[in-house]
């Protein structure tokens, strides 16, 4: 990461811009999920992310040099981890409106938390195990009023695969947090965009569809748009310290709400609006121990 001065209002920014594109991406895939299998999308998604993502690293001075690695093995597990969880998370949006399957991806953070417990070490606080129950009584919240009704339109098995997404996603991202020592930020974007393009295509046996132009042109768009977030994300990060972002990180979730409102005529489910309080809390809870970690070795440090 580049030593740059702080700019917050820029980091800020273009982490709401981040959510917006992310939105726009799963606009694009639930657009085309009636008639273009997961894998066909997942393959157009990160064959088209590359284009942006290759000329941000070049505009960098990080292609090719930057994916020199010397741990090909960590990639592979975590470029496995996150085709998988594009795997789920595309069949969850194919089944759920845009703004259920977000709020579901928010369990990423409190997945972490407990990952890293169980693989990590780390210490199982207060913070982290109030975070998991409030996350887990937001899912309940979410789930549990349609249960009986949504076995007959998959809005189960969609809950499922949301959930299954945020799991593998923490299981990627915890895994950029050991490989992240000793391989560049370019390395782990490009080799698991190449790894997830790979599995898409894996998919082409089983029967891809005949694109129109409409269908085409959105998963053009489902994968410039990914690709644009990824960037906007790492700028974000460059800009202002996550801490200072997290406040921001749930205005990501207004553009999935006016996304099924506007564009599919989805309204919000009271539901959706019972789980969200829960949820988010949750995630702020099991975040906040990162915080405190990180302001108490300051305080050390000035000892």
């Amino acid at each position: 990461m580049d030593n740059l001065e702080e700019r917050p209002s820029m980091g800020i920014l273009l982490r709401v811009l981040s959510g917006l594109l992310f939105t726009g991406m799963l606009v694009c895939i639930k657009a085309v999920s009636d008639t273009v299998p997961v894998g066909q999308s997942v393959f157009f998604r990160s064959l088209f992310a590359l284009l942006p993502i290759v000329v941000f690293l070049m505009l960098r001075r990080e292609f090719p040099q930057g994916l020199a690695t010397r741990r090909p093995l960590g990639h592979a597990l975590r470029s496995g981890l996150g085709a998988a969880a594009m795997f789920a998370s595309f069949a969850a949006v194919a089944l759920l409106p845009v703004a259920e399957a977000t709020l579901l991806a928010q369990l990423t953070p409190v997945f972490m938390a407990v990952g890293g417990v169980l693989l990590l070490g780390e210490r199982f606080s207060l913070y982290r195990a109030g975070g998991v129950l409030l996350a887990l009584a937001g899912v309940a919240v979410l789930i549990l009023p349609g249960l009986d009704a949504s076995a007959g339109n998959g809005q189960l098995t969609g809950y499922i695969l949301g959930a299954l997404s945020a799991l593998l996603t923490a299981g990627a991202l915890l895994t950029v947090r050991r490989i992240s020592r000793t391989e560049t930020a370019a390395s782990i974007a490009f080799y698991f965009i190449v790894v997830a393009a790979l599995a898409g295509l894996a998919t082409l046996p089983l029967g891809w569809a005949s694109l129109t132009r409409v269908e085409f042109a959105l998963l053009v768009l489902s994968g410039l748009f990914g690709g644009a977030a990824h960037i906007a994300m790492t700028l974000a990060l460059r800009y202002a310290e996550a801490s200072r972002l997290a406040p921001f990180e749930y205005i990501a979730l207004v553009w999935p709400v006016l996304a099924d409102w506007v564009l599919f005529g989805s309204p919000v489910s009271s539901a959706f609006l019972l789980a969200l309080p829960l949820m988010l809390s949750g995630v702020a809870l099991a975040a906040m121990e990162g915080r405190r970690l990180r302001l108490r070795v300051k305080w050390l440090l000035r000892r």
